[in-house]
């Protein structure tokens, strides 16, 4: 599959589940390292700042959860003044973060987001980067 053809396949996805939720505003799906793979309904340069500040949060808490032996994080739910923001696991190695207004239904973010997630991650796969031993 083409990188094109790649990206297609994502956004029909990502627009297919996302245009369901009240209020959404955008999602980017990035590797873990903070690389965007794809926006939907942003512009680049926004996604690419979101990707690399959202994959410092999903680290962040799959360390806490890694602490307390919770096992995998499924999502998380932010809330703000004026948005909700969803970031869920994507596949090995990737996530999705999901922006709405707030007009959007929790429940209802949360669900569509996860669905989402899981149609991307039955194909999509970012392998994490492999760690470089200290000399």
């Amino acid at each position: 599959m083409t990188t094109s053809s790649s990206n297609d396949m994502i956004y029909s996805v990502l627009d297919n589940n996302l245009s369901r939720i009240a209020g959404i505003q955008g999602a980017v799906l990035l590797s873990n390292d903070g690389i965007k793979l794809s926006a939907y309904l942003l512009d680049q340069p926004q996604a690419e700042r979101m990707a690399a500040a959202a994959s410092g949060i999903a680290a962040t808490m799959k360390a806490i959860s890694r602490e307390v032996d919770g096992g995998r994080v499924i999502r998380q739910l932010v809330e703000m003044d004026d948005r909700y923001l969803c970031i869920v696991g994507c596949g090995e190695g990737s996530t999705l973060i999901v922006v709405t207004s707030r007009k959007a239904r929790l429940g209802e973010l949360g669900g569509e987001a996860v669905r989402t997630a899981q149609a991307l991650g039955e194909w999509l796969g970012t392998p994490e980067r492999a760690q470089v031993p200290t000399a």
